[in-house]
């Protein structure tokens, strides 16, 4: 199969967010679909992606540079899109097959919920569990004052129906990451993410923070923007997460996030998708 073009097309969804998709077309018309949203760089990303007119159907490696990992992840699902719509069958019969009949999903209710009162979250994360979500993601520390009384009216809002998961954005250092940790795993929080930023010089105190973390009852969970299963690999050798969040727009598209949970296996951590985007990155996280 040849690879006429590539293209780009960006959707603004919300002032704030714009999806960004990557669109390969083949000679009979067929199209395949991925995604490489990445927030506030979309025009970086597009022109990455049409930068690969010409190129196809070899990717070549996975870039390091976020940008342009973002584009090949998102030309790569395309590519495997268009695969499966040429042969008729199921994408996840052409990765492998299907491993299991239910994936299990959390609800991140964080980006949706406007009011950002305590009982703004406690209604939200009401609602995602009347759903039937087993576990619910807030990331409650854009306001300080505020944190922990969202925590816990989510916690309360949720109590005996549904897990609570705490993301941090990277927002601490260690000290105040175990002040949070504490207060979370008091308040009933079951799952700690990105509490230091993801560079070697925290990684030592990211493992004591696992450490914590576990001995608590929580689970440590991170590495969202790291690409490849090599950038993935120090962290799993060093055993710094419990659970690992390989993107499928960031990580190197499909083939990648399955070669990443292979190896996070192979280290007994868990592997969850990571996907606060669009629904390219939706359907494939889930297939």
């Amino acid at each position: 199969m040849r690879f006429p073009s590539v293209a780009a097309q960006a959707i603004r969804v919300t002032p704030r967010t714009t999806w960004t998709f990557a669109r390969v077309l083949a000679e009979d018309g067929t199209e395949g679909w991925g995604e490489g949203t990445l927030e506030g760089r979309s025009a970086e990303v597009a022109a990455e992606i049409e930068a690969f007119n010409g190129r196809l159907p070899a990717l070549g490696p996975i870039p390091t540079d976020l940008v342009k990992a973002a584009a090949y992840s998102a030309v790569e699902q395309a590519m495997w899109d268009l695969k499966a719509r040429a042969a008729g069958r199921p994408l996840a019969e052409l990765l492998g097959g299907a491993k299991r009949e239910r994936v299990a999903l959390y609800a991140n209710i964080n980006r949706g919920t406007t009011d950002r009162s305590p009982p703004g979250f406690a209604a939200r994360a009401a609602e995602a569990a009347a759903l039937g979500f087993g576990a619910l993601k807030i990331a409650p520390f854009d306001n300080m004052k505020e944190a922990y009384a969202r925590i816990g009216a989510a916690a309360d809002a949720i109590a005996g129906r549904a897990e609570l998961q705490v993301d941090c954005h990277w927002r601490f250092d260690e000290p105040a990451a175990r002040e949070a940790l504490a207060e979370c795993a008091r308040l009933g929080v079951t799952w700690f993410e990105c509490p230091l930023p993801e560079v070697p010089e925290h990684y030592p105190a990211i493992l004591r923070l696992r450490s914590q973390a576990n001995a608590a009852g929580l689970r440590l969970a991170g590495a969202e923007t790291f690409i490849g299963a090599e950038g993935f690999r120090p962290l799993l050798e060093r055993g710094l997460y419990d659970v690992v969040m390989p993107d499928v727009k960031y990580a190197g598209g499909l083939a990648e996030c399955l070669r990443i949970a292979e190896l996070a296996a192979r280290h007994g951590a868990a592997c969850s998708l990571h996907n606060p985007s669009g629904r390219c990155a939706m359907r494939t996280a889930c297939t």
